[in-house]
C-alpha cells in the first residue's frame, strides 16, 4: 500500500499527487518492490531488511540516495498478551524525494516532533526521533502493567501472573537491544554529518536525539533490572502462598481424621462398650467433637513455638 505526503508550512500533509515528496510503502507487494528496486535503484537486500523485525539499525550510502534502517516499537494490542514487539523501518533519502518502507500501517508523522520541518533530511531525523517517543510511551505502559501484576502475584497461587511478568521482562530486553541499535545509528549519522550534508541546526538536533535516546535506554535498563531482580521474590511469594494453602488443608485433614477414628472405633461389628446405653450415639458424637477440639487446641498451642 502506498501513501503520499508533502511538506506544507513545516508539517507533513497527505496528498494524492504523483509529485509527492514523501512516499510511504506499507508492506509493499511484489509490483511495488520491483518498482523500488528497478526504478528507484534501492538495494533489494536493504529493502528486505526494512521489513525484517530482526534486522539491526544501520546506515548505507548508495550512489543516488542514503539508506537508513532503524528500530521502532510496534503497536501493542491485547492479543499480544503482554509481549511488546519491535520492528524495522527503512528510510531512503533522495535529493528530491524520501521513501519510507514499513511492514505494518502505523502513524508515522503524528505528535510534537513533526513540526517546523524545513527539508526532507529534517523529516528523516524526526522519524528517528519519533521512535524514541514510541519507546518511552510503551515503557510507561509496561511500568503500569508491572504494578498491576505485582498486586495480583502477592495474593495468587497460580503461575499465570508470574508468566506475564516474564513476558514483560522479555519485552524490555527486546527494547534495550533496539534502542542500543538506534544509538549506534545516531552515532554514524553524527560521524557522517558532513558527507550527508547536515546543517548546523540539524547537527544540534542530532545531539538532542542522541541524549534522548540515551535517556530512553537508561529508563528501559532500570525497568529491566528492577523486574529481573524482583522476579525471584515474586516466584517465592507464589510458592509461599501454595505452601500456606497446603498447610491449611493438612490441618483440616488431620482435624477430620481424629473424629473419624473415634466414630470408626464404635462402628465395628463386634461387641463394644456402651452399645446398650440409651445415649451411646450422643456420647460417641461428643467424643468425636472433643477429639477434634483437642487437635485444634494442640495446633494453636504449638503454633507460637514453630514461629519462634
Amino acid at each position: 500500500m502506498l501513501k503520499k505526503y508533502y511538506l506544507d508550512n513545516g508539517r507533513v500533509m497527505e496528498c494524492g499527487n504523483d509529485s509527492a515528496a514523501i512516499l510511504v510503502y506499507v508492506n509493499p507487494d511484489e509490483s511495488e518492490k520491483r518498482y523500488l528496486v528497478n526504478d528507484l535503484k534501492i538495494d533489494e537486500h536493504t529493502l528486505n531488511s526494512a521489513l525484517d523485525p530482526d534486522e539491526l539499525s544501520r546506515l548505507e550510502f548508495e550512489p543516488d540516495h542514503l539508506a537508513i534502517i532503524y528500530k521502532r516499537a510496534k503497536s501493542y494490542s491485547a492479543a499480544d498478551e503482554f509481549l511488546f514487539k519491535v520492528g524495522s523501518t527503512g528510510i531512503f533519502l533522495f535529493k528530491q524525494q524520501i521513501v519510507v518502507v514499513v511492514a505494518d500501517d502505523i502513524p508515522l508523522f503524528e505528535g510534537k516532533p513533526f513540526t517546523k520541518l524545513t527539508s526532507l533530511s529534517d523529516t528523516m531525523l524526526k522519524l528517528v526521533y519519533g521512535s524514541i517517543f514510541q519507546y518511552l510511551g510503551h515503557l510507561k505502559t509496561i511500568n503500569l502493567m508491572t504494578d498491576a501484576l505485582e498486586s495480583k502475584v502477592s495474593s495468587s497461587m497460580e503461575n499465570r501472573y508470574l508468566l506475564s511478568l516474564f513476558t514483560l521482562s522479555k519485552s524490555l530486553v527486546y527494547y534495550l537491544n533496539a534502542v542500543n541499535s538506534n544509538a549506534m545509528l545516531i552515532d554514524k549519522l553524527k560521524h557522517n554529518a558532513s558527507k550527508i550534508g547536515f546543517t548546523q541546526d540539524q547537527l544540534e538536533f542530532l545531539d538532542d536525539v542522541a541524549i534522548e535516546n540515551g535517556q530512553c535506554y537508561k529508563q528501559a535498563e532500570i525497568y529491566s533490572n528492577i523486574l529481573a531482580g524482583l522476579m525471584d521474590a515474586r516466584a517465592s511469594i507464589v510458592n509461599n502462598n501454595l505452601n500456606v494453602l497446603m498447610k491449611t488443608l493438612n490441618i483440616i485433614t488431620i482435624g477430620i481424621m481424629v473424629p473419624t477414628l473415634v466414630v470408626s472405633a464404635f462402628s465395628m461389628n463386634v461387641g463394644i462398650p456402651m452399645q446398650k446405653h440409651p445415649f451411646s450415639f450422643w456420647i460417641i458424637l461428643g467424643l468425636a467433637a472433643l477429639s477434634g477440639l483437642g487437635v485444634i487446641l494442640i495446633w494453636r498451642r504449638q503454633k507460637p513455638t514453630r514461629g519462634m
